[in-house]
């Protein structure tokens, strides 16, 4: 599925790809509630015509770097499927203080995770990716869900990033022969 384009907010309106407006980068920045959602709809969509398509939803992982990233967590978090995993790259989960303290009543409250940032992003700096896999141990089984860091890496991937993420899609997703 391609971003839709859009303005953003943070981009002084400029017209952009992008799943949903991102009005700004702080922890108390507001969020695009809205778009967030719908954005959360239409990948849900996705994956119900993947299921109809012959794919058991759990054999499905969603993933994303940044906005994508923050996307995958929050319909992984909503969804009524099963999913086997998410990779969630660069990047925060939105709406965070939407979901009720303590663990969440999901299908998906056991899924691993794999979360992968740079200590040296300008842009979703570090410690926004710390507070989400915090906030995320705090929802789902704390075993499942992996932070990993990587040392000079800025908003962008790596070599050792794509190798974990490999590593994190054998493991969850083996063939079937």
């Amino acid at each position: 599925m391609r971003k839709p384009v859009m303005p953003v907010s943070l981009n002084m309106n400029m017209t952009m790809p992008s799943w949903f407006d991102i009005i700004g980068l702080s922890p108390d920045a507001q969020e695009d509630e809205a778009g967030i959602k719908q954005a959360a709809e239409n990948v849900k969509s996705l994956v119900e015509q993947e299921v109809k398509n012959g794919i058991p939803s759990h054999r499905i992982i969603l993933g994303g770097f940044s906005q994508g990233g923050a996307l995958a967590l929050y319909t992984a978090l909503t969804t009524q499927q099963k999913l086997a995993g998410v990779l969630a790259l660069s990047c925060w989960l939105p709406l965070r203080t939407t979901f009720p303290q303590g663990s969440i009543n999901c299908v998906n409250k056991d899924i691993p995770i794999l979360q992968c940032h740079g200590d040296c992003d300008p842009l979703v700096p570090l410690m926004f990716g710390s507070l989400t896999s915090e906030r995320l141990k705090t929802m789902i089984n704390p075993a499942n869900v992996t932070f990993k860091t990587y040392a000079g890496m800025m908003h962008s991937s790596c070599i050792e990033e794509m190798m974990d993420a490999k590593q994190f899609i054998d493991k969850h997703l083996p063939s079937v022969d």
